[in-house]
């Protein structure tokens, strides 16, 4: 499955030169946390964060400084571009990376999205944890009406796997999606049926278990 599916295709862009009060708002109005700067050619030059934003300005629990001298530092701040905070080593994707890739890199850099370039290195859009949520959502059915996922204890048999699904087809009991998770010892199931003892039927016809814990 490729982040193509799920990737904002038309994220919210800002240029070098745009001040960071401005960035600010734009992060503020639309709840982002991550603007992707990129150049005239919209190539992706950087990406500035609401927490780069927070640091560029003084704190506010500061006291070493006065109120007046404190405006004055966040006037200042206000209007420099934010190319002078933007981060420029950036890790990103490909409209062709997995959602294993994303996941990974997501993971290792502790961010909450990334951009994604094609070739040339121009932006094509930007993928965050709240796209990838949804994606393993969709292929694991978390949101389709009327299906439940259960466990079947996995007793390390070659043939479970075709016992469990020739157990759900015999007795018409649809299913759209099956995992092994073998160090687990637990094959999670998700059924289209509310009708639990039917399913626990089968499985039991077919020597299988179900887990409630």
């Amino acid at each position: 499955m490729f982040i193509s599916s799920y990737m904002n295709h038309d994220p919210v862009v800002i240029h070098p030169n745009t001040l960071i009060a401005d960035a600010r708002n734009i992060l503020l109005n639309n709840k982002f946390r991550h603007l992707p700067v990129v150049d005239e050619n919209l190539k992706l030059v950087g990406m500035v964060t609401d927490r780069d934003i927070r640091s560029a300005f003084p704190s506010s629990v500061a006291a070493v400084i006065s109120a007046s001298e404190r405006k004055q530092e966040v006037d200042r701040v206000s209007k420099t571009p934010v190319k002078n905070i933007m981060s420029l080593k950036l890790a990103t994707l490909r409209p062709e990376s997995t959602l294993d890739d994303a996941l990974l890199l997501l993971d290792s850099q502790s961010v909450g999205a990334l951009p994604v370039v094609d070739e040339a290195g121009k932006l094509v859009g930007i993928f965050s944890i709240r796209d990838l949520l949804r994606a393993y959502s969709a292929i694991f059915g978390l949101a389709e009406k009327g299906s439940q996922l259960l466990v079947v204890a996995d007793d390390g048999s070659s043939d479970i796997m075709g016992r469990i699904v020739g157990a759900l087809e015999k007795n018409s009991i649809n299913f759209t999606r099956i995992v092994r998770m073998e160090k687990a010892m637990r094959i999670f199931v998700r059924v289209q049926t509310a009708n639990i003892k039917m399913v626990q039927k089968a499985m039991d016809g077919a020597g299988l278990k179900l887990c409630y814990v």
